[in-house]
């Protein structure tokens, strides 16, 4: 009884990473976008004053 346990959960554990690994195929050009948006925002923001939007 306990081997037949641990096969199922090595199973359940196996179609989870498996899961995991088809949504980020499927999601991938969203998930690069989210990075490359989050990406400028970080650096817009790190390298900009408050005061860069005013004429001298």
């Amino acid at each position: 009884m306990k081997i037949a346990r641990f096969v199922l959960k090595v199973v359940a554990l196996s179609l989870t990473i498996a899961a995991l690994a088809c949504a980020v195929v499927a999601y991938w050009n969203e998930l690069t976008e989210l990075c490359s948006c989050a990406k400028n925002k970080l650096t817009r923001t790190a390298g900009s004053s408050e005061y860069d939007d005013y004429e001298e």
